[in-house]
């Protein structure tokens, strides 16, 4: 695994110590974080470029691994970069296409924020969506047409919420061993 840098970018939530993305970031060897940039900071641009700049800023090739909105940032991001990407972990994509739960954004503020449409092309590189039955953010029938859509490797993870601490996860074993298989890609 050390030939590779993990790229951990999150998803619209604040720094949570106790989300398995932070917890599987402390026990890698080489590992840049994108800042979370807030619930409230919905311009999906500035994401994208921060992404982009870490990305750049990290040693040989990378594991993406993005967690909910992490996720629509990276298949954005993806359009555009030049970096090397061995492959990515894609969790627990929301349907930023249908209207969400109470307090999440609105249809028109991702409009506005540039989020959509969400790309649906083939990823440069190979890339697993991790999809959970009972997501509140996403059916999984929606999560397995965006992953057919990216050329993705479809995990079902059965009923795990938003593979969140809200929905009972920190750890999640799971995510080092796909890691793992995509450094080995």
């Amino acid at each position: 695994m050390t030939a590779v840098t993990v790229l951990i970018v999150p998803g619209l939530r604040d720094d949570a110590p106790q989300h398995w993305q932070s917890l599987l970031a402390a026990r890698l060897p080489r590992v840049r974080v994108v800042a979370p940039a807030g619930r409230e900071n919905l311009d999906c641009a500035g994401r994208v470029e921060a992404v982009e700049q870490q990305a750049r800023a990290a040693e040989g090739p990378l594991v993406v691994v993005a967690h909910s909105a992490g996720v629509i940032t990276t298949v954005h991001w993806a359009q555009r970069t030049r970096c090397q990407v061995r492959g990515a972990l894609l969790a627990a994509p929301p349907d930023f296409e249908r209207p969400m739960p109470e307090g999440y954004p609105t249809l028109d503020a991702l409009r506005a924020g540039g989020w959509l449409p969400v790309p649906r092309t083939p990823l440069p590189f190979p890339s697993i969506v991790a999809a959970s039955r009972n997501d509140p953010l996403a059916t999984f029938e929606h999560v397995e047409q965006m992953a057919q859509a990216w050329g993705s490797r479809l995990i079902d993870l059965g009923s795990v919420g938003h593979l969140n601490p809200a929905s009972g996860f920190g750890e999640w074993p799971q995510a080092e061993q796909l890691v793992t298989q995509l450094a080995r890609a």
